[in-house]
């Protein structure tokens, strides 16, 4: 994909900062789509179905987690990548950006070299290709089917939601049974080597899996990595 084929919708109620960030992406061929509120983003992503969403945490009103919340509410957005933008360092910050199903966290203030660093990273992650490991666009497990193409996961029948990240996760490990991934493995396909996640990134979205599709399909390998279980 070239640049102006991408769009993104920045999220942030400062005006100098929508600015700042605008100006910078724009000047590197993106469609750059802004709002300055929850309810604006919510509204516009709707609209427009962005590729990435870059989203402030701290807003007034409706706050940038429960508008991730909302976002992933929205089927039509299920491949949309969400990376908050924030100051806030704290791990307790992240962990609940990542349960709202965030993919990324870009710390503010960042300079505009690596900000288009780390947009170039993201979209690169967008069309999913680096875990299309195998061409079987459906994977069953008992009562468990993930499908692929229609990014849905079913149990007993009854779809399950899962966040872009846990999803491409469960794929990973679900389509080489019995094959252990190592955290830096995880790391590498799901991230992507320009991107810097939390120490406990990988274990938030596992934790997360195992709640929504049952603790007995994913095996923790202690100091090594995950695999799972058919």
């Amino acid at each position: 994909m070239e640049n102006k084929d991408y769009k993104i919708l920045l999220v942030d109620d400062e005006p100098d900062i929508l600015e700042f960030l605008s100006y910078n992406l724009i000047k590197e061929g993106y469609n750059v789509y802004t709002a300055n509120s929850g309810n604006e983003a919510l509204k516009i992503a709707s609209k427009e179905i962005p590729h990435l969403i870059i989203l402030d945490v701290m807003m007034p009103g409706m706050d940038g987690i429960e508008v991730c919340e909302n976002l992933k509410r929205n089927k039509n957005l299920a491949l949309t990548v969400i990376a908050f933008l924030t100051a806030r360092g704290e791990d307790y910050s992240q962990i609940a950006g990542f349960e709202a199903g965030a993919d990324d966290y870009i710390s503010k203030p960042i300079k505009p070299k690596l900000l288009i660093s780390r947009i170039k990273a993201l979209l690169k992650r967008f069309d999913f290709s680096d875990i299309q490991i195998s061409e079987k666009s459906i994977i069953s497990f008992d009562n468990l089917t993930i499908n692929k193409e229609k990014y849905s996961v079913t149990k007993n029948n009854i779809e399950i939601n899962l966040p872009k990240k846990e999803f491409e996760l469960l794929v990973l490990l679900a389509t080489k049974p019995d094959k252990v991934y190592t955290r830096e493995d995880i790391y590498t396909i799901i991230w992507g080597n320009d991107v810097i996640v939390g120490e406990r990134t990988i274990d938030v979205h596992i934790r997360k899996l195992r709640e929504k599709i049952g603790d007995n399909y994913i095996q923790t390998i202690k100091g090594v990595g995950y695999r799972f279980i058919q």
